[in-house]
């Protein structure tokens, strides 16, 4: 094996003139516009992809729910989250189809740890997904991660702030994520691909989700009660009379 071939298996490099070389493997996104964008037409398999937003809650992990559900029942390995900013919702994760037995859910103590245990699971070939929210990572960092998961055949989703954007990454896919308000009643995500293989960054990406989160809710003013008016019901001892005790009842009891 040449040299420049060894460099690009411990380095992650790869040849511009390869547009789809390296995505021998890929996972459909569930989100055919997106596919369409993504090399390979799905997630990397077997790589790290960085997703870059600034807002937590804008639809980021809905994202990746369709390919983590097919994984999760095509593979009987695990689907580990490192360290997530909120604890999974198990209904959720059920009502996407994700198999919750292949789901763990690790918190290291620091950043040491934390590292080690992404490089680990990345390369133990035991996961088929690692997802992570580091909040300082350098690019020899992720370099390291990036050959992990080539070694695992793992694919590996860091989220980072959108402000790493600015600078180079050995991830090979990276995508902007921002929340779109102007849907009438689908909450959307507006998406950006700024690196992938054998080609340009892409254009803005709407994704529509199946939910009805913003529809309105509906003008219950007209079904509300008046207020009691005490002035329309008023009581006089006078007007008040005692009604008669209603008569007993009696049980007779058979033996």
């Amino acid at each position: 094996m040449s040299e420049l071939q060894n460099l690009m298996q411990s380095t992650g490099l790869w040849r511009a003139s390869s547009i789809d070389g390296q995505y021998l493997e890929s996972c459909p996104s569930g989100f055919e516009a997106l596919d369409r964008e993504l090399p390979g037409s799905g997630w990397p398999a077997n790589g790290i992809t960085e997703l870059l937003h600034d807002h937590a809650g804008i639809g980021e992990l809905r994202l990746l729910m369709p390919a983590l559900a097919q994984l999760s029942h095509s593979q009987t390995r695990w689907i580990l989250f490192v360290s997530p900013p909120y604890i999974p919702y198990a209904p959720a994760l059920t009502q996407a189809g994700i198999d919750l037995a292949r789901v763990l859910v690790c918190q290291p103590r620091n950043t040491k740890d934390y590292l080690w245990v992404m490089e680990k699971a990345l390369s133990s070939q035991s996961c088929s997904a690692v997802i992570a929210w580091p909040t300082r990572i350098l690019d020899k960092q992720v370099r390291r991660l990036q050959v992990a998961a080539r070694s695992g055949n793992c694919w590996g989703v860091l989220f980072r702030r959108e402000s790493a954007g600015v600078n180079a990454s050995p991830a090979e896919l990276r995508i902007r994520l921002r929340s779109h308000t102007h849907s009438k009643d689908h909450s959307a995500l507006s998406l950006k691909v700024i690196k992938r293989y054998g080609r340009w960054e892409s254009g803005d990406i709407l994704l529509h989700f199946d939910d009805e989160l913003h529809r309105p809710m509906p003008d219950f003013s007209e079904l509300m009660l008046q207020p009691f008016q005490s002035r329309d019901f008023k009581a006089t001892e006078h007007t008040l009379t005692p009604q008669p005790a209603p008569p007993a009842t009696v049980i007779h009891e058979y033996q």
